[in-house]
C-alpha cells in the first residue's frame, strides 16, 4: 500500500508537470481518490489547481470529475468550490459546473445546500448572482427524492438568512425559489410567504413616496405578494397600507423605472388585491380613502354658459384606467359594508357622487358604441394591427367600469356583478353563468388615458378626444373611433 501510495503521490506531483502530464492526472487523481483516504486534502487541492488552468481543456477535464471527490465530509468542500467555478464566462465549463453541482445534488442535498449558500453568504457578488440564479433554475427539476422536507426546510432556513439583505432582483429570484417548494404550497405555507415578503416591504415603517428605492422596494415586493394571495390568504394588511399610506401621495410618487405610469400600477396592484381582503379593522377609513381618491378621477360635467357652450377653460381630462382601478377596489371593499355611501356619507356628497356617476357614465355610452362600431366585423389579422388591440383593450376597460357605475346606481347600491380587470386573462364561465362584463377579448393593460369631453347645445355628451396612451402605442382617439 506504501508503494501505490507514493505512485499516487507521483499522480499528484503531476499538475506541476507539463500538458500531458497535467492531464493525466485530471483523469486518475479522481479515478483513485477513494483508495487513498488520508491524502484526500491533496488530492483536491490538486484537483482545484487543475480547475484553474490556463488549458481550456485540462480545465474542462478536471472540473468534470470533481463529483468523484464528493463523497463523506468533502461533499460540502465540493460544493463549495464548484459553486465559485460558477463565475466562469466559458460557457462549455460553466455547463460542466452546472452539472457537476446537479449530480452531487442528488448525491446529498443537504451538504450541497451548504457550499451553495456559504457561497451566496460570504462569496464574491459575481458567485453569489450564478449561485442564486442556478438554484432559482435548477431546484424545480429536481425529483422529490432529493427535495425532501428536510431539505425544503434547509432552504427556507438558509434563504431567510440571505432574505436580510437583498437587492430587489435577488428578492425576486428567492421568492421564486420559495414558492415553488412543495411545503410551502399550503394555505399555511402561503401565508408564510406572504409575511416574508410583507417583512421585506416595510410595511411598519412610514411610506416616503419621494424615495424612488422605496418606492420600488414596495412596488417589488407587492407584486411578489399578488401571486400568493387566495380566500384564504388574505391581502388585508397590504390593502390598508395602500389605502393609508400611498393612496394619499399617489400624485407625488416617483420611480427609478424608466417610462412607467408608477401611478397607474400602483392602482393596479391595489385592484388586484382588493379581491382578498379578509376582516379589516379600518374598513370604513380605507373606503373613505378610495372614495376620496375616486372622485380626483371622476369630474364633475363643465358648466355651461348662456349660449350652451363650456363656460370654463378646461375640459375635465378622463382618465379610464385609472378609475377602472379605483371603482374596481371600491366595489371589492364596499361589499364588505355596503350600506357605506348611504350611510356613511352626508347626502351633499351622495349627491355629488351621483352626478360624477352620471356625467361618466353618458360618455361612456357613447365611447362604448364608437368602440363597438369600430371594431365590427374586424376579426383575426385586423384585430392585431396596433390601434384595434387598443380599441379592444379601452372597450375591455369602459365596459368594466359601465358595469361597476350600474351596481352603484342601484338604490341601495349593489356589489354583486363580477368583472375581469381589463389587463387579466379572462376567466371560462361555466353553464349557466351570467357574465357581468360584456366584452371579453384579451388584450394588454393600458398605460393611461386622457381625455376631455366636449359639450354644445344640441349634444348633452361628444366622446372623449385626446390621445389615449398604451404600451402598444399611441393614437387619436377621433382617429380611431372612425373605423376603417
Amino acid at each position: 500500500m506504501c508503494r501505490h501510495k507514493d505512485a499516487y503521490q507521483v499522480i499528484l506531483d503531476g499538475v506541476k508537470g507539463g500538458t500531458k502530464e497535467k492531464r493525466l492526472a485530471a483523469q486518475f487523481i479522481p479515478k483513485f481518490f477513494k483508495h487513498f483516504p488520508e491524502l484526500a486534502d491533496s488530492a483536491i487541492n490538486a484537483q482545484l489547481d487543475l480547475c484553474e488552468d490556463e488549458d481550456v481543456s485540462i480545465r474542462r477535464q478536471a472540473i468534470k470529475e470533481l463529483p468523484q471527490f464528493a463523497t463523506g465530509e468533502n461533499l460540502p468542500r465540493v460544493a463549495d468550490i464548484l459553486t465559485q467555478l460558477l463565475q466562469t464566462d466559458d460557457s462549455a465549463e460553466f455547463n460542466l459546473v452546472n452539472n457537476a453541482l446537479l449530480s452531487i445534488f442528488k448525491m446529498d442535498a443537504k451538504g450541497t445546500l451548504g457550499g451553495l449558500f456559504s457561497q451566496i453568504l460570504q462569496g464574491e457578488d459575481i458567485v453569489r448572482e450564478r449561485a442564486i440564479k442556478f438554484l432559482s433554475a435548477k431546484l424545480r427539476t429536481l425529483p422529490d427524492e432529493v427535495l425532501t422536507k428536510e431539505v425544503e426546510e434547509l432552504i427556507l432556513t438558509e434563504s431567510k438568512k440571505v432574505l436580510e439583505d437583498v437587492t430587489g432582483e435577488e428578492f425576486v429570484l428567492f421568492m421564486k425559489i420559495l414558492s415553488g417548494l412543495k411545503s410551502l404550497q399550503t394555505v399555511s405555507g402561503r401565508q408564510q410567504l406572504v409575511e416574508l415578503v410583507a417583512e421585506q416591504a416595510d410595511l411598519e415603517q412610514t411610506f416616503n413616496p419621494s424615495d424612488p428605492d422605496c418606492v420600488d422596494r414596495l412596488l417589488q415586493c407587492t407584486r411578489q405578494a399578488v401571486p400568493l394571495f387566495s380566500k384564504n390568504v388574505h391581502s388585508t394588511r397590504f390593502v390598508t397600507y395602500f389605502c393609508e399610506q400611498v393612496l394619499p401621495n399617489l400624485s407625488t410618487l416617483t420611480t427609478p423605472v424608466e417610462g412607467l405610469d408608477i401611478q397607474l400600477e400602483v392602482l393596479k396592484l391595489l385592484a388586484e388585491m382588493s379581491s382578498f381582503c379578509g376582516d379589516m379593522e379600518k374598513l370604513e377609513t380605507n373606503l373613505r380613502k378610495l372614495f376620496d381618491k375616486l372622485l380626483e378621477y371622476m369630474p364633475l360635467p363643465p358648466e355651461e354658459a348662456e349660449n350652451g357652450e363650456n363656460a370654463g377653460n378646461e375640459e375635465p381630462k378622463l382618465q379610464f384606467s385609472y378609475v377602472e382601478c379605483l371603482l374596481y377596489s371600491f366595489h371589492q371593499l364596499g361589499r364588505k359594508l355596503p350600506d357605506f355611501l348611504t350611510a356613511k356619507l352626508n347626502a351633499e356628497k351622495l349627491k355629488d357622487f351621483k352626478i360624477r356617476l352620471q356625467y361618466f357614465a353618458r360618455g361612456l355610452q357613447v365611447y362604448i358604441r364608437q368602440l363597438r362600431l369600430a371594431l365590427q366585423g374586424k376579426t383575426g389579422e385586423a384585430l392585431k394591427t396596433e390601434e384595434n388591440k387598443i380599441k379592444v383593450v379601452a372597450l375591455k376597460i369602459t365596459n368594466n367600469i359601465n358595469v361597476l357605475i350600474k351596481d352603484l346606481f342601484h338604490i341601495p347600491p349593489s356589489y354583486k356583478s363580477t368583472v375581469t380587470l381589463s389587463w387579466k386573462p379572462v376567466q371560462k364561465v361555466e353553464v349557466g353563468q351570467k357574465r357581468a362584463n360584456e366584452d371579453t377579448t384579451s388584450g394588454s393593460p393600458p398605460k393611461k388615458s386622457t381625455a376631455g369631453p366636449k359639450r354644445d347645445a344640441r349634444q348633452i355628451y361628444n366622446p372623449p378626444s385626446g390621445k389615449y396612451s398604451s404600451n402598444l402605442g399611441n393614437f387619436n382617439y377621433e382617429r380611431s373611433l372612425q373605423g376603417k
